[in-house]
């Protein structure tokens, strides 16, 4: 099989270098881009369509959701080399920093169909979200990235953050309508850095667990990182599931994050699975 690397490099904090060496040892004449929009992305893909089989997103999980866009339905099938703040999605398919071992599974030529979802027109593979999580991402934004920025932040965000009101359309969901910290939709466990939002999602089953959270005491902070970081979160007074194949909502914020990126999405907002619509390399 052909492979290509689609390298952001604006990721791991602008270093690529390291990589594409390493890469390049390996690797005789390796097929790559380092792409600085998504216009080079999308030319880079069209170009190499017909005789590449698959695409390495080399970056987090906001360039590997770029990637696997524009593979849904097909049987091109997607690779991550993870290089984010997060990767989330590399956590939870089984990718790491060795790139031999990518190469090994690559020669091996093995895939399995996951699925994906939209939010609107918005496409996402991991874990998006509105709410106090979409703040934090735009704050987050603003600084180097990084772990201890990213809870630095959470910190900051916490205290000032007024709950959203969330309206639900169907009328067996209008019980859950009201005020929450933050609603987030999971197609897989977590978030990054191993923060499992949704300890029980499943990237396969055709569903995505959509995740309310109301805003909690002090008190109770401990205990919701303890289990969020310890896959223990579960239904409580302050914490909600509910798996859906799609639903729709209206939101009084527009501040989201898809895949921890920052968007502007108004509402109603749509949420839609799109069962097993991206083959990954396992």
């Amino acid at each position: 099989m052909k492979f290509a690397f689609i390298i952001n490099p604006y990721s791991a904090k602008k270093n690529y270098q390291p990589f594409l060496d390493s890469l390049t040892k390996k690797v005789n004449n390796p097929l790559y881009i380092i792409s600085r929009s998504l216009e080079d992305t999308d030319e880079f893909i069209k170009k190499h369509w017909n005789d590449v089989d698959i695409f390495v997103a080399v970056g987090g999980d906001g360039t590997i959701s770029v990637v696997a866009q524009k593979l849904i339905n097909t049987q091109k099938i997607l690779a991550v080399f993870p290089a984010g703040s997060g990767n989330g999605f590399s956590n939870e398919t089984n990718f790491n920093k060795n790139i031999s071992r990518l190469l090994e599974k690559i020669k091996a030529k093995k895939s399995r169909e996951i699925d994906t979802f939209m939010v609107n027109e918005h496409f996402s593979i991991n874990v998006s979200g509105t709410g106090f999580d979409g703040k934090v991402v735009k704050e987050f934004e603003k600084t180097n990235r990084g772990f201890k920025n990213y809870i630095k932040v959470s910190i900051k965000t916490f205290f000032n953050y007024k709950p959203i009101k969330i309206k639900f359309s169907e009328e067996n969901y209008k019980q859950y309508n009201g005020k929450y910290l933050m609603l987030n939709i999971a197609n897989t466990r977590q978030f990054g850095n191993n923060a499992y939002i949704a300890p029980m999602a499943s990237k396969s089953d055709g569903l995505v667990d959509l995740v309310l959270v109301k805003k909690f005491p002090l008190t109770y902070s401990p205990f919701f990182a303890f289990r969020m970081f310890t896959k223990r979160l579960k239904d409580d007074d302050y914490v909600t599931y509910l798996p859906v194949s799609e639903i729709e909502f209206k939101v009084n914020t527009k501040t989201w994050h898809i895949d921890g990126e920052f968007k502007k999405i108004k509402s109603p907002i749509h949420i839609k699975v799109l069962p097993k619509s991206l083959r990954i390399l396992v």
